[in-house]
């Protein structure tokens, strides 16, 4: 297996909506928020090549919304997802699968593309790709609630269904290819799914939005735009635990500076151990 890191570009959502009930006093100590109580944020994806496989894990914001749809986002950086997989040596006729964690615009946004421009046109980027999902969370999103309806957007999502590409992970087996399991988490939304890689003698862990950032390890730490927050702290707790005892390797989708992380136990609870690149494991 082979793992590659594709950056997608950086935005900035509200620090107090990143850390829910935890005081700015605190979360700014690892997320340092703008003038505005902007933090900024990545949204990096991971490539796994295995099997004659190329598996994207994700795909990011994408750039199909509107300018004042994404004036509130800030993206910025000099990251693109065309670019990165070009950098990585793969193009999007490449990609055989797009394992998607959940649906959340930042998450899948890049998956679908305005064909010529044309808003009435959206179409999938990934033409020889499976797009991977489950039907339980395919249905939340399709479906969603007042909360949470404003992360799920239809020209995001519907195509991968029109184009015929959309598929079902079967969620008892939490199996996806040989190497390659999930686990999921139902606290920030229903079934997001994390991939459990072998890899180099490692567990390494997409840690997706169960958690974010180095800055969210400590249990309090949940995000404010989590639909269940109570079970999002059992289900960290436990992932934090196992996660300490088995050594995984997290694997941070929108931590702006660390790419991978290890942690440990101590007399506060489970906390940060160690930071590095994923081309260091």
């Amino acid at each position: 297996m082979n793992l590659k890191v594709i950056n997608t570009g950086f935005f900035k959502l509200d620090g107090g909506a990143m850390f829910g009930v935890v005081p700015k006093v605190l979360w700014s100590k690892t997320n340092p928020a703008d003038s505005n109580n902007l933090c900024t944020w990545a949204m990096r994806c991971l490539l796994v090549e295995t099997e004659g496989r190329i598996i994207l894990v994700d795909n990011g914001i994408g750039d199909k919304q509107s300018e004042k749809f994404f004036a509130h986002y800030y993206l910025h950086g000099d990251h693109s997802l065309k670019n990165s997989l070009n950098k990585a040596g793969v193009d999007f006729g490449d990609i055989s699968d797009n394992f998607l964690t959940h649906l959340h615009f930042d998450h899948c946004g890049g998956g679908v593309a305005l064909k010529n421009g044309n808003p009435d046109t959206p179409e999938t980027v990934f033409q020889n790709a499976n797009y991977w999902t489950n039907e339980a969370h395919w249905k939340w999103a399709t479906q969603p609630n007042d909360r949470e309806k404003a992360s799920f957007l239809k020209e995001n999502i519907l195509p991968m269904h029109q184009s015929g590409q959309l598929e079902y992970l079967d969620l008892e087996s939490g199996s996806f290819c040989n190497g390659f399991d999930f686990i999921t988490v139902d606290g920030h939304t229903e079934k997001q799914m994390l991939p459990k890689l072998n890899y180099k003698g490692h567990t390494l862990v997409f840690a997706a939005d169960l958690l974010p950032s180095v800055g969210h390890i400590p249990l309090p730490y949940v995000m404010g735009y989590d639909t269940r927050p109570l079970l999002t702290l059992e289900e960290k707790k436990l992932f934090l635990e196992e996660a300490v005892s088995n050594n995984y390797i997290l694997f941070l989708e929108h931590d702006p500076v660390h790419e991978c992380c290890t942690l440990k136990m101590t007399d506060k609870g489970v906390r940060l151990d160690q930071t590095f690149s994923l081309d260091e494991i």
